[in-house]
């Protein structure tokens, strides 16, 4: 069974940085997408960056510039956030592709399999 365990969110300031981890475990797919993606209450739920098995990365407009996501083959995947402001606060998922056909990665919720159970990360302004 594919698991994802996200860790590292937590309580910043403003301007302040934070790593995210997500160790996935059991996926067994040679190319592949994967993802963070965010969610606040009453919103839906939004890509944030992906990366593919072949090393295509992109990331939302939003943070362009100030989060990074990078990964270790499939078996983890990370989300470095820098700069940090209130309107990042959110719950945070890691997620994995069904396997991938190659090429770029979606932000599209409905691309992604398995999930995380999300870390939460709150900035304080």
């Amino acid at each position: 069974q594919v698991q994802l365990v996200e860790s590292g969110g937590g309580s910043v300031e403003a301007g302040g940085s934070l790593r995210l981890n997500c160790a996935v475990s059991n996926y067994r797919f040679s190319t592949y997408c994967l993802a963070w993606f965010r969610q606040t209450p009453g919103k839906e739920r939004e890509g944030v960056a992906f990366i593919s098995s072949e090393g295509y990365t992109d990331t939302t407009e939003d943070v362009k510039g100030r989060f990074f996501i990078s990964n270790d083959n499939a078996d983890a995947l990370y989300l470095r956030m820098l700069n940090l402001t209130p309107g990042d606060t959110a719950t945070y998922y890691c997620a994995a592709s069904w396997g991938w056909v190659g090429g770029a990665c979606s932000l599209r919720e409905n691309d992604y399999r398995y999930w995380g159970q999300g870390t939460q990360v709150t900035v304080s302004s």
